[in-house]
């Protein structure tokens, strides 16, 4: 038996590589002569970098930038072996490297976002992928533009101070600073959300409570929003206000297109292209993916969603395996997953469960494939009828 094992990690709990190995396990002590092929994957939020420099090979890079609410720090980010550069942005504007006594939305910025673009730019890369969940701004890219040479000025003539409540003072866009590299270089932009720009489903109103936004805060936000694609849309640029994943990470998926020549694709398809998933599923028997939680988001451009669609194009058969399981975990049987497995089997503490995750998962992946056995065993004695 050949079995392709793609899961995405657990999080707080297990990486991508520890769930692989967890569930190669379990599955050898049932299958001790299968043979395994162990893919991590992502879904362009947390993990990526790790997940396609284990996949494809490469190292990594780390580069001085500017917080979203003040301070600096080392972000990281990766080179893989072909010369694509791959980073989070938020290793740079992420809403984990905002204390809570200096969370600001109306003033966090993505500039540092734009250091770390500069930075590959800078060791040569032309060819960029960047995942962009977890922000901690709502500014629609225009810190990163900054970071890249754009200046946007207010009426007086003075540059825009940061964050996105400076977008309604944009008076005047100049795009003539922007580093002359960006024309050569190959952008994708990985988000698995699908929100416009602004509007009920936009950016700042749906997001922005989770970033410390007051209702007030994305009333303003929001109208900030469309000013600026108002003016970007008069100098003829691209108007993407309304394609999905524009309003991701607070519009720096709009403003990675308007301002970087960037595409917008869904994470997960992003990477499994990347790490040549289609020619090992072609390679495998079975496939085995999961996540740390199966509820009706997973079928929303999240790893089993991506794998099982993908493994189900070529007629392969999906199990998953996760830490728990919710009520709306059957969503994932309509994308191509044939079974799954929890690994709480028994009452336990989330923390419990967590902190032996390990263990649970190994007896997890052994109770699947014993049933996997079970119905070979019966497929070779059944009479025919």
């Amino acid at each position: 038996m050949k079995i392709l094992i793609a899961s995405d990690s657990y999080k707080g709990s297990l990486s991508t590589a520890e769930v692989a190995e967890k569930i190669k396990a379990g599955a050898l002590k049932v299958f001790p002569k299968a043979e395994f092929h162990m893919m991590p994957v992502a879904d362009g939020g947390e993990g990526t970098v790790e997940t396609l420099i284990s996949c494809l090979g490469g190292n990594y890079e780390r580069v001085k930038v500017h917080k979203p609410n003040g301070g600096t720090k080392d972000a990281f980010y990766g080179i893989l072996d072909d010369g694509t550069a791959v980073m989070e942005m938020a290793q740079a504007s992420g809403i984990t490297l905002v204390e809570p006594e200096k969370c600001n939305i109306m003033e966090a910025t993505t500039y540092g976002t734009g250091e770390m673009i500069k930075g590959a730019l800078d060791k040569g890369c032309r060819k960029i992928c960047i995942g962009i969940g977890g922000s901690a701004t709502n500014d629609a890219g225009v810190g990163m533009a900054q970071a890249l040479g754009a200046s946007f000025k207010d009426r007086e003539g003075k540059e825009i101070g940061p964050g996105g409540g400076s977008l309604k003072a944009i008076a005047e866009i100049d795009l003539t600073g922007l580093d002359s590299r960006l024309a050569e270089t190959e952008i994708t932009v990985m988000c698995d959300v699908t929100n416009p720009l602004y509007g009920p489903d936009g950016a700042a109103r749906i997001y922005g409570s989770q970033k410390g936004a007051t209702p007030e805060n994305m009333e303003a936000l929001d109208e900030g929003m469309k000013h600026l694609s108002d003016l970007m849309s008069s100098l003829e640029k691209k108007d993407i206000r309304w394609e999905k994943g524009a309003g991701a990470a607070g519009g720096l998926g709009w403003g990675l297109v308007v301002f970087a020549g960037a595409k917008l694709r869904r994470g997960i398809e992003a990477i499994l292209d990347l790490c040549r998933f289609d020619r090992e599923v072609e390679w495998a028997d079975l496939i085995v993916t999961g996540e740390g939680r199966i509820d009706n988001q997973s079928v929303c451009g999240k790893v089993i969603d991506g794998v099982a669609k993908r493994a189900k194009a070529q007629g392969k058969p999906v199990i998953a395996i996760a830490g728990g399981l919710s009520e709306s975990a059957q969503e994932v049987y309509h994308v191509g997953v044939s079974t799954m497995e929890a690994c709480v089997n028994q009452p336990m503490s989330v923390q419990q469960a967590m902190e032996h995750a390990d263990t649970y998962l190994e007896m997890a992946s052994e109770r699947i494939f014993r049933a996997i056995r079970l119905g070979m065993e019966m497929a070779k004695t059944r009479k025919p009828d």
